[in-house]
């Protein structure tokens, strides 16, 4: 998605990275279904799947011309577009929500607005609203609606026509798509384009009401140019309950960071957006697909440190995914299903040091559960637990596991390491799951240990 193409793009995209980290304190009770989510689809689907090209970039960044990308509209059918069966899949995964992109960075509406002619509907054969029948699809399989839509829109005549106000002089280098090419501003042609950004939302909302926004493309200008206070506000005033997420420049409710793993989760809510390839959207000769394996860790990692996976997919343009696609959102559901105990209703894990691998904790914070990666060499080690153990359990089977305690110091009341003997045989297949159970609420040693004064 954000593959800059220019010097200055990337410096302005850095400059504003620290305020996509700023989200607004909401209420538990609005984010609560989020957070337990856990795991969610991102769907980017568009015209420049009939090519197989870089979604809206490829014409940015001159890689392909402006006429050829556009010209894809003329082959995009849309006609194996099943949303029932789409829901039906993600919901086999084991998401709880999914996320559409309603519109790109290409300003290809993939809707019927009334705002322009630059939709699918009137410029397409598929010649119909795509993302009403997704909502209704998700809806009736009890997932969440997400909408992800680009602030910014290369198409529109009155977008490139104010520089970022952050910036103070005109960049010395920059796009025409983004910035005006005269160098002259004219702020009526920009606030124009902002009540056209807001009144596509509004239609959108009416169609749709999704549960969540997911914003793209609002490095470019400021919050103030791009009035985000003003459009949380007015989205709050449509469903007070709607999530949004962190591209607000400052007005999100939750993190969004992207591709990359983070090492230490943050403490509110957060999301991390990977594909499952190399490209967002569908791209031809893109075969390097992340096995199911690797998947699963990183689904692992995220939930272990708070966080969701929104893991991406996308469909050819005749709205089907491949069989590689296809194949690794099913073994990912036969994982989740397996180990829904270990995912569903959980919170962040144990602190980094008492297991060598992701954890969960239930919310009773009774049950930890210890994402065993590889292949154990010896017994599983776990370190720190103060309580009385009930009992330890290999999640997805019947078998309760011997365990015992080694070393400690109890008159110093340093814990002994806590040592799981797991069966070879009864391994999963990608990452296995071991449940302890606790008999009361799971208190931590954290200390340093001490010297023995008495033997």
């Amino acid at each position: 998605m954000k593959k800059i193409a220019t010097i200055i793009l990337c410096a302005m995209a850095l400059s504003l990275s620290a305020q996509h980290s700023e989200i607004v304190k909401v209420t538990t009770s609005k984010l609560q279904w989020f957070e337990d989510a856990k795991l969610g689809i991102f769907i980017h689907y568009g015209i420049y799947a009939v090519k197989g090209v870089s979604e809206s970039w490829s014409f940015y960044s001159g890689k392909i011309s402006k006429k050829d990308y556009f010209d894809q509209l003329n082959s995009f059918t849309a006609k194996n577009y099943r949303p029932d069966e789409w829901a039906k899949l993600f919901k086999e995964t084991g998401a709880k929500y999914a996320v559409l992109t309603s519109k790109h960075h290409d300003g290809v509406a993939l809707w019927d607005t009334k705002l322009n002619d630059l939709s699918v509907v009137k410029k397409s054969p598929a010649a119909r609203d795509l993302i009403t029948p997704y909502a209704q699809a998700l809806r009736n399989e009890g997932l969440k609606v997400g909408i992800y839509f680009s602030h910014l829109d290369w198409s529109h005549p009155d977008y490139a026509t104010v520089f970022n106000a952050n910036t103070k002089q005109r960049p010395a280098s920059y796009n025409i798509y983004d910035f005006p090419k005269s160098g002259v501003e004219d702020t009526v042609r920009w606030n124009n384009f902002v009540a056209f950004r807001n009144a596509q939302m509004k239609e959108i909302q009416e169609l749709t009401n999704p549960d969540l926004w997911w914003f793209d493309g609002d490095w470019t200008r400021n919050s103030k140019q791009w009035k985000m206070k003003e459009l949380r506000q007015e989205i709050l005033l449509w469903n007070p309950k709607t999530i949004l997420n962190s591209r607000m420049m400052g007005y999100g409710d939750y993190a969004t960071p992207e591709q990359g793993v983070p090492i230490v989760g943050q403490e509110g809510p957060w999301e991390l957006c990977m594909t499952i390839n190399d490209s967002w959207g569908f791209q031809h000769n893109d075969n390097n697909h992340k096995s199911v394996n690797y998947i699963i860790r990183i689904f692992a990692d995220c939930i272990s440190m708070g966080g969701n996976l929104l893991l991406d997919v996308g469909p050819m343009e005749d709205g089907t995914f491949t069989q590689a696609q296809i194949e690794r959102l099913k073994g990912l559901g036969r994982w989740t299903k397996k180990h829904a105990e270990a995912i569903y209703g959980t919170t962040r894990g144990l602190p980094f040091g008492h297991f060598y691998g992701p954890t969960t904790l239930s919310k009773d914070k009774k049950t930890i559960y210890c994402f065993v990666l590889d292949i154990p060499k010896d017994d599983v080690v776990i370190k720190g637990i103060q309580n009385k153990i009930k009992q330890v359990r290999l999640i997805g089977t019947n078998e309760t596991l011997a365990n015992k305690r080694v070393g400690g110091a109890s008159w110093l009341n340093i814990p002994g390491v806590l040592q799981v003997s797991l069966p070879a045989d009864k391994l999963d297949e990608n990452v296995s799951v071991v449940a302890i159970d606790l008999e009361t609420p799971l208190e931590l040693y954290r200390g340093n240990g001490g010297a023995i004064q008495n033997n």
